[in-house]
Formats: structure tokens, C-alpha cells, sequence
């Protein structure tokens, strides 16, 4: 009897100690949950961590430790263990969106979008009327040169919550990029209504404005966007340029003139003064205007080394003026100066051409083509460099670019019939009755094509 109480009392004071142990356990782990809340709240990053390891050191399955642990890693900038902390935490409480959120955010920013997507579709799996992660999965999208996938998470982003102006201005970029210009224009107008301080969204919708010729308009976003940022020079010179597309020239060189008397020694000033110049004169065919851009240019180069820019300007000037030599060596430069500018790679293109320099205009038109847009070649511009390899002598290169164009929607009969004499060129006369076929296959009585498949008929 008295063994069977003495085994009682032992099991008895056994589990009161564990309980007792259990219940310190658990309150030292609250202690250290509530000290690494305190310290994160402080910004004392690395006592937090000290803090919610101890208490995951306490409780390893503990999902809220390893989220606050992972989001401080991420305050401090170690993402490998932010990622790390927040992954035990999605695995430890699968039903949890905030770790997922965190391992979207912490995706995004060190570049891993499409991680990011990943992480932001877990959690609108669980809750799909987040619009702070609705509108986090449409930016993911974009910046993944998605923008019709950014769409649909947008639209059920604002239909939520139709005055988030972040949505809006995503929106309107979405749709610029999809080339759907009045819709883009409407969205940034919302965006504006809603964060008259957001300046991004201004200055897409002048950019959207200009594109589409509103120049007025465009002027508007433009001046209201000086008007925030007076002390901003580019804000100033940029109202200018906005005078000078809505026609009111002489506005435009006013205000630059006096920009220049403040800022003599600031090349973007008469870099500004050179274009308003240079576009004059090529409307008009300017001689007046063209020498004051030259003056202008000549300003820069006695101030500083000219960025590409500025030898962009140069090179279509001295196109302008008809030395194509002088043009092709400008331009040259602009290509080789970074920010390397697009448009020099076009001039360049020209000027080579006009010099005979076709193994130059066709390089610098496809490296145009390259960092331009999407990379694909324009009808138009596919069509210009089969004719350069063409004249270069390279039938191969040229048909290759000549069936890019004859795949066009929009080709018509003559581009099949350049695809396929260079496919004759080129030795392959069977691709170049197959080519002169889909030709005639839009314009059955085309004379060239009929000619040319007579000539290959007997080939067979």
C-alpha cells in the first residue's frame, strides 16, 4: 500500500514539475517574443534576433517566431535568412498569408519576380480580395514585361478597393505598354485624382499625352510637375521642351535662354536649346535655326565632354547640313558614350547609308532593333535590312530578314517577292517558289511574282 502511494506521490510531483517546466517554458518564450517586439519597434535589429532565436530555441515549431525572426533579417538586409525563416513559417502554418506575403515582398526586391508571383498566387489562394497582394502580383507581372497577365489582378485589385492610386497608375502603365493609349490616359488621370503628389504618375501621363500629339495637355502634367519641384532644373528644362512641342517656340527658347544665364556651366541647358533648334530646322528646313544648334552644341563642347546625347544632336545636325561624313563619325562617338541613346544607332544607320557604309548601317540599325522595344524588327525595318544585306552581297542574311517582314500580317505581295529572290540569290529555288507561292496566295495577279515563278518552274 504504501509503495502504491509512494508511486502516486512520485508521479504526481513528476507531472507538476513537468507542467511547472512547461509553463516557465512558455513563459520565458512569451518574454522573449515580447523583448524582440520591443527591440524590432526600436529599430535594435540585432537583439531582436537574439531575442526570437531564443524563443524558437524554446519552441521550434513556433510559425510567429520564425515570421518575426525572418522579417528582421530582412530589416537587416540578410535575405538568405530572411528567406529561410520565412519558408519555416509558410511550412509551419500553411494557412498563413503574412509569411507568404513577406516572401513575396523579399523575392521582389532582390530581383526574383518570378518567385515573387509565386509567393503573392499561395496567398490569394487564401485570400483572394487582398488588394495590397492583388496589386503586388499585377507590379510582379509587369516587371516581368507581362503586362496583359498584370491586368487581371489590377482590375480585381481596384474593384476592392477603386481608390488605390498605386493601382491605377500600374494600370495606366499596363496599358501603355500595351499601346492602348486612352485607356492609359484615363487610369493616370484616376491616379492623379486620387495622389496629386504622385510625380511618376504625372510624368507618364505627359509621356502618354505626347505620344499621342495631346501636346497641351502634356504641357499641363508638365508645368504642375515643375511647379512641386521649383529648385529641379530637368523639371524646368522639360516645361521648355513641353513649349516647344505645343508650338510656342519662342516661349521654349525664352525660357531656356534664361536657364542659361543661370546655369552657364550646365550642359543639359544648351543640350535642351540645341533640339528645340534642331527640330525647328528640320520642319522647316531652317538654315537659321540649324546654325543655332550648332552654336548651341559648340557651347557644350566647350564646357564639357559631350554625352551621347549631345553627339546624337551633333550627328543629325551635320546630316542636316548634308556632311554625312562628319555625321557618321558624331554618331559614332553617341554609340560608344553611356547612356548609349537609342535614336544615335538609327542616325548612325542613316548616315553610314548615305555614305555607302552599308556593313555599318545595317549593324547599327540591328543593334537599334535590339535595344529598342521588343527587339523585333518592324515590317518596314525588316524589310531596310534585307535590302542592306542585299547590297552587302550576303543573299542568306538578306532572305532571312526578308521572310521576318514577309511574316508580317501586314506584307504585302512585293515583301514575299523580295524573300524570294533572295532565296534564288541564295541558291534555294525550292523556298523561293514556296515564297513567291504565298505571295501570289494575296495577289494572284501579281506580274513580278507570276514572272518570277515561271522562270522557277522549270527548275523543278
Amino acid at each position: 500500500m504504501k509503495r502504491g502511494v509512494i508511486l502516486f506521490l512520485s508521479v504526481a510531483v513528476l507531472t507538476a514539475l513537468l507542467a511547472w517546466q512547461a509553463l516557465a517554458r512558455e513563459r520565458a518564450y512569451r518574454r522573449l517574443i515580447a523583448a524582440g517586439d520591443q527591440a524590432l519597434a526600436s529599430e535594435e535589429t540585432f537583439p531582436a534576433v537574439e531575442a526570437f532565436s531564443g524563443a524558437i530555441a524554446l519552441r521550434s515549431d513556433s510559425m510567429i517566431a520564425h515570421l518575426k525572426r525572418g522579417e528582421t533579417y530582412r530589416r537587416r538586409g540578410e535575405t538568405a535568412e530572411a528567406l529561410r525563416d520565412l519558408r519555416t513559417a509558410a511550412r509551419l502554418d500553411p494557412t498563413a498569408t503574412q509569411p507568404l506575403e513577406l516572401l513575396g515582398d523579399v523575392n521582389a526586391e532582390l530581383g526574383r519576380q518570378v518567385r515573387a508571383a509565386e509567393a503573392y498566387e499561395a496567398y490569394l489562394k487564401l485570400d483572394d480580395r487582398a488588394p495590397r497582394v492583388l496589386y503586388k502580383l499585377a507590379l510582379a507581372r509587369f516587371q516581368l514585361g507581362q503586362p496583359a497577365a498584370a491586368l487581371e489582378p489590377l482590375r480585381r485589385a481596384l474593384a476592392v478597393d477603386d481608390r488605390l492610386a498605386e493601382g491605377h497608375y500600374l494600370l495606366g502603365l499596363c496599358h501603355r505598354a500595351l499601346g492602348e493609349m486612352t485607356e492609359a490616359a484615363a487610369s493616370l488621370e484616376r491616379a492623379i485624382n486620387l495622389a496629386p503628389q504622385l510625380t511618376a504618375a504625372r510624368e507618364a501621363l505627359a509621356a502618354v499625352y505626347a505620344s499621342a500629339r495631346r501636346d497641351r495637355e502634356a504641357l499641363v502634367q508638365l508645368e504642375a510637375l515643375a511647379a512641386t519641384e521649383p529648385d529641379r532644373l530637368e523639371r524646368r528644362i522639360a516645361v521648355a521642351l513641353g513649349y516647344a512641342r505645343a508650338g510656342r517656340h519662342d516661349l521654349a527658347v525664352g525660357a531656356l535662354r534664361q536657364m542659361a544665364e543661370e546655369h552657364p556651366e550646365d550642359a543639359q541647358v544648351y543640350v535642351a536649346i540645341a533640339r528645340v533648334w534642331l527640330e525647328a530646322a528640320e520642319v522647316n528646313r531652317d538654315r537659321v535655326a540649324l546654325s543655332k544648334a550648332f552654336e548651341a552644341l559648340d557651347a557644350i563642347s566647350g564646357r564639357t565632354t559631350p554625352g551621347s546625347e549631345a553627339l546624337t544632336l551633333m550627328g543629325r545636325a551635320q546630316l542636316l547640313a548634308g556632311n554625312a561624313a562628319a555625321a557618321e563619325r558624331s554618331l559614332r562617338q553617341a554609340t560608344v558614350r553611356f547612356p548609349v541613346e537609342p535614336a544615335a544607332l538609327l542616325q548612325l544607320s542613316l548616315a553610314a547609308e548615305r555614305s555607302g557604309h552599308y556593313a555599318t548601317a545595317r549593324d547599327a540599325l540591328m543593334r537599334y532593333t535590339t535595344l529598342s522595344g521588343d527587339g523585333l524588327p518592324s515590317l518596314d525595318r525588316a524589310l531596310h535590312l534585307g535590302d542592306l544585306s542585299m547590297r552587302l552581297n550576303e543573299p542568306q542574311a538578306a532572305a532571312e530578314w526578308f521572310g521576318r517582314a514577309a511574316a508580317n500580317p501586314s506584307a504585302g505581295p512585293s515583301a514575299h517577292l523580295q524573300h524570294a529572290e533572295a532565296l534564288v540569290k541564295a541558291g534555294d529555288d525550292n523556298a523561293a517558289l514556296a515564297a513567291v507561292e504565298q505571295g501570289l496566295s494575296k495577289d494572284p495577279r501579281n506580274a513580278a511574282l507570276l514572272t518570277l515563278r515561271r522562270r522557277l518552274a522549270p527548275r523543278k
